[in-house]
């Protein structure tokens, strides 16, 4: 595979359809694994996404909950952000579903705050 780019398809996964590996992801497995979803990706879904896989990657494999992700992402959103918004986005959870596609490891962390 080296040269070439690579498909969801090629890419190793869980048993819930996790990537394996963060570093094989790229914007067009995020959109491949949106479509598996039923959802599509705006400007805002990826504002989300990279803010989680910064998280993750830059911040000892922290994978926040809503709460600070409002929190985070407030000032760089276009209107009002709250947890509301986020799910509109992402139905199934901005933490596991956001994560998913971000081709982040499922969180293991429980709901609240």
């Amino acid at each position: 595979m080296y040269g070439e780019e690579m498909t969801l398809a090629d890419l190793e996964r869980d048993n819930n359809g996790y990537l394996k590996d963060l570093n094989e992801w790229n914007e067009d497995i995020a959109v491949e694994l949106s479509k598996e979803e039923g959802i599509t990706l705006t400007d805002d879904s990826f504002k989300l996404i990279n803010f989680l896989r910064n998280e993750y990657i830059n911040n000892n494999a922290n994978q926040p909950n809503e709460r600070n992700m409002v929190k985070s992402l407030k000032d760089d959103w276009k209107g009002k952000l709250s947890t509301k918004e986020l799910y509109v986005l992402f139905p199934k959870g901005p933490a596991k579903q956001a994560g998913k596609i971000a081709g982040l490891p499922e969180t293991k962390r429980k709901g609240g705050y």
